[in-house]
């Protein structure tokens, strides 16, 4: 698709009206950039799957156009699909030290580091492609190094937030540059495009140093070892457990490796700061006592296969929760997500130990990084945008912003609600959308990327719901009468020793099925499967009211 001159297109590849796998994209003439690149996983319906990443089909048929690839943190939801999309399409990528840093990590870990060229930048920077300049500013977030990016047209002045808060009492001293924002906001915003995941939420969001204090108070008044799960990206929170620890006189494991990963990179990059032999081994927290010893770890979320959940269930083989440790699920459950962390509850309470869980607002152990309405209207206020799209989040999210932008004085009229895929053009600085690029979802499962669709999950639905029969015979092509066979194979379906009767008559139909199909010459060997699978489905949806795969296997002699 090409572009009349002198038009800008703002593009929505991910993020909006759903939480993750955020990208966003910029145009302007043959000139093009991307922002961010998310993942987000899979829910119970994408058996198998592994991570759902952005379909990047619009970006494949204007590489020639791609100048880079911005990024404004390093959470999953932003940085998640870069090793698969850098398989498809390789980018430079401009993002802070930090948000390097992890990105790098992935990066090895699918041999891609050495071809691809990343580039350091932070709230000085000054980029500029084509008739596009891209300026930056800090911002508070729970991780460190975010930036909201500017980027300056013939058109107008874009705005991207990324994710922020406004935290006034920073625990890493970063403040967010208010300044820097207003004199964005003076000489004219033309589009601004604002996350709104906390939307809903009203006042404003509390500052990550009020956690800080809830945690040494719980590290205070524990007498045994404590287990302290959280994000293993929220490098704020996990500073405040250190200094918690150090205050105490307690050593501090690593489990899950996205927390040893983290712990590692943010402590060489100077992110953490670690007192000298904090950290001990896993296998060697028997060597102190019990109210020595603090294990930070993933799965706050209820993750299945999660440090967390392992404790919980006793499956953990160098540290287990014994009765009066105390467990601080120092995080709140994100929707849908609310059984996982209660049947880890459950199993926490039944090892006695002490658990503090719930909401954040209600134990204090965790404060969101997000914005909420008055840190919403405050960023509106200091960009004064002529045009608005609410992004990063679900559609209740995404209208709640809409009506904060109209009470701060934007014109309904000017704000575009879109859905993936949206494009929002501005030619002579008027904005309108009228038009869709290519959107939806890739699927990443193991080495494969984008080649699981409908039919194989529908394949997997099947077999996860009514289980596979399997009928192997071999036919003779001269006459086509059976020559052995057939042998049932059943997989998740009946259990064969005690289903006798049932397979018996199953092998029947398959004898009389063939039969009948022999005294008709009109009939082709491809018509024998299906004849098969109809019969056999139908008898045993009649006896079973199940619907298995039926898979039959014949050989030709």
């Amino acid at each position: 698709m090409s572009l009349t001159e002198d038009r800008l297109s703002i593009f929505a590849l991910g993020g909006v009206n759903e939480i993750g796998k955020n990208m966003y994209v910029l145009q302007y003439d043959d000139d093009l950039i991307v922002i961010d690149c998310g993942s987000k996983f899979p829910d119970e319906s994408l058996l198998g799957i592994d991570v759902i990443i952005p379909d990047i089909t619009y970006l494949l048929e204007n590489k020639e156009k791609i100048r880079g690839m911005i990024v404004t943190h390093g959470h999953e939801d932003h940085i998640g699909g870069i090793p698969y999309i850098i398989k498809q399409l390789n980018m430079p990528i401009y993002a802070t030290r930090l948000t390097l840093g992890l990105i790098e990590r992935k990066l090895k870990e699918h041999k891609l580091h050495v071809s691809t060229k990343l580039h350091e930048i932070n709230s000085d920077t000054r980029l500029i492609f084509g008739e596009m300049s891209m300026t930056f500013f800090s911002t508070n977030h729970s991780i460190p190094d975010c930036l909201g990016i500017a980027v300056d047209t013939p058109q107008g002045t874009v705005v991207h937030t990324g994710d922020f808060k406004f935290d006034l009492t920073p625990v890493n001293e970063q403040y967010a540059d208010i300044h820097k924002m207003a004199d964005i906001g003076r000489n004219g915003v033309l589009v601004l495009l604002s996350e709104s995941t906390n939307s809903e939420r009203q006042g404003f969001t509390p500052s990550e140093r009020i956690v800080g204090e809830h945690i040494m108070e719980a590290f205070a008044k524990a007498e045994g070892k404590i287990f302290l799960s959280t994000f293993a990206s929220n490098v704020h929170r996990l500073q405040q457990v250190i200094d918690a620890a150090e205050n105490t006189n307690r050593k501090i494991a690593l489990l899950g490796r996205s927390m040893i990963n983290v712990v590692d990179i943010a402590s060489t990059l100077g992110y953490l700061r670690l007192p000298d032999d904090m950290l001990v081994d896993l296998q060697d927290i028997i060597q102190y006592a019990p109210h020595r010893m603090v294990v930070l770890c993933t799965g706050s979320q209820g993750e299945p296969m999660a440090a967390l959940a392992r404790l919980a269930a006793g499956n953990q083989r160098h540290v287990e929760v014994s009765p009066g440790d105390t467990v601080i699920l120092a995080s709140s459950p994100i929707p849908g997500n609310e059984r996982y962390v209660a049947r880890i509850v459950d199993n926490l309470f039944q090892r006695k130990a002490n658990v503090i869980y719930g909401s954040g607002t209600v134990t204090g152990m965790h404060v969101s990084g997000h914005a909420s309405q008055e840190e919403l209207k405050l960023m509106l206020t200091l960009m004064k945008p002529k045009y608005f799209i609410p992004i990063h989040g679900e559609f209740r999210m995404l209208h709640q912003h809409r009506l904060l932008a109209e009470a701060v004085g934007v014109e309904a009229d000017n704000i575009f609600i879109l859905n993936n895929g949206d494009v929002v053009d501005v030619t002579d600085s008027k904005a309108y959308q009228e038009r869709k690029v290519p959107s939806g979802n890739t699927l990443v499962d193991g080495l494969g990327i984008g080649d699981v669709g409908n039919i194989v999950l529908r394949d997997r639905k099947v077999l996860s719901e009514d289980g596979l029969l399997i009928l192997v015979l071999s036919i003779a092509k001269a006459d086509g009468k059976i020559v052995s066979g057939p042998d049932i194979i059943s997989r998740g379906f009946v259990y064969v020793r005690e289903s006798e009767g049932l397979l018996e008559e199953v092998h029947r139909i398959t004898v009389t099925t063939i039969s009948q199909l022999q005294e008709s010459p009109s009939n082709q060997w491809g018509s024998y499967k299906q004849a098969l699978k109809d019969a056999v489905g139908k008898f045993l949806f009649a006896q079973t009211r199940r619907r298995p795969m039926i898979l039959p296997v014949i050989i030709q002699v």
